[in-house]
């Protein structure tokens, strides 16, 4: 008998995401046979996955052909490029949104990382992206810096649903918080659904291991070294028990009483880094319920070959994970710096990737303007016959 490994996660309360998305996974039916035999019920991209996937792939020609055709600016074209995956995605996964009440079955896509310290700007980008996807499955976003915190709250009010992005610590992470029931207030005022509006704060893992280790090994005692590979457990199991005091307050209570759902924590950047440590303990680790992990694929297939599922590694290790803090702390780590530093390389990775996607996307136009032929008609057939399939559904 096989076990069936990832279906244990989902029955421990973890949902199961895909940290990926590109068209060729579209067009071949890999992303539904995700959703249909691995349990993924959701997705989540950023400018790095779509750069790397507009390198790669020859399925985007005949969109590049057109858009050439249409003389639009490279920035537009990249907009019209990723948003047709994500629609296309999120109709691929709205089985698994109808199967939630609208949970899960969520595709995320992110504005300009450009705009990470402008709120206006973020938040009319949050709205144009929401329009042009047009799927209520949708999750805009939005990086957890200073000038997002506003943005979030701004888009949560007019009923765009949000993926709160780059969170690396529990300050931050708590500021998140109040932005979403502050949003969620707002909406419900405005008149919204509020059952209809979702959010995730995605709290980034492996790069606070990373980070950290690599100021432990700076340091040089067997006490830091000690220390190596659990910072970022801690971290995020503390992030978990502030949520769980959020969310037994009377001031959710009266939200979730007009229909909100909570802001789940996600678990980002669960890949590890170091080779050392076990390929799949920033799933194993992080086991409560309520939760998501976004995966990529290979974290995905190693989990479902050899992951251990244990109902709730979390809740039961707070005084562990404060004693993890107090001892870095002890040994001269800096966590405060580890945060500010992490979230200001986190927009300025971001900020460079999308930059790679634009210079790609550019030399792509160009390169379209002067072709002729039309190989990649079949794909666009496809693409279009599933995206039109997918939104009658």
């Amino acid at each position: 008998m096989t076990t069936d490994r990832l279906g244990e996660l989902t029955a421990a309360g973890v949902a199961v995401w895909l940290d990926d998305l590109s068209r060729v996974r579209l067009n071949s039916g890999g992303l539904d046979q995700l959703r249909r035999d691995q349990h993924v019920v959701g997705v989540t991209t950023n400018p790095t996955i779509f750069a790397k996937a507009l390198s790669d792939a020859d399925e985007y020609d005949w969109q590049l052909r057109d858009l050439a055709a249409r003389g639009v600016d490279v920035e537009e074209a990249v907009r019209m490029l990723t948003t047709y995956d994500v629609r296309w995605a999120c109709d691929v996964m709205r089985p698994s949104y109808d199967a939630s009440a609208g949970v899960d079955g969520r595709v995320s896509i992110e504005v300009d990382p450009r705009l990470a310290h402008d709120s206006h700007r973020t938040v009319a980008e949050a709205k144009a992206l929401w329009w042009l996807v047009d799927r209520p499955n949708l999750f805009i976003k939005i990086p957890a810096t200073e000038a997002g915190l506003p943005a979030i709250t701004a888009a949560l009010a007019e009923g765009i649903s949000v993926n709160v992005t780059l969170i690396f610590g529990l300050d931050r992470y708590s500021q998140v918080m109040e932005a979403f029931l502050a949003g969620l207030e707002q909406a419900k005022a405005n008149g919204h659904d509020l059952s209809t509006i979702g959010s995730v704060a995605s709290f980034f893992v492996s790069r606070v291991d990373t980070e950290v280790d690599a100021r432990l090994e700076k340091i040089g005692s067997a006490e830091a070294k000690a220390l190596r590979g659990k910072a970022a457990v801690a971290n995020a199991r503390l992030a978990f028990e502030r949520y769980s005091e959020v969310f037994a307050t009377d001031r959710w209570r009266a939200l979730a009483d007009a229909g909100a759902h909570p802001q789940r924590p996600l678990w980002a950047s669960t890949s590890t880094k170091n080779p050392d440590y076990r390929d799949v303990i920033y799933v194993e680790e992080l086991i409560a319920p309520g939760t998501v992990n976004t995966m990529p694929e290979p974290v995905i297939h190693a989990y479902a070959e050899h992951g251990e599922t244990h109902p709730d590694t979390v809740t039961g290790a707070y005084d562990d994970a404060r004693e993890v803090f107090a001892a870095l702390e002890s040994v001269g780590v800096d966590l405060a710096d580890v945060i500010a530093t992490l979230e200001r390389e986190g927009v300025e990775k971001f900020e460079a990737s999308w930059q790679e996607l634009l210079d790609g996307v550019r030399k792509s136009l160009t390169a379209a303007g002067q072709g002729s032929g039309s190989p990649g008609d079949a794909a666009r057939g496809n693409a279009d016959a599933a995206v039109r399939a997918g939104g009658n559904a």
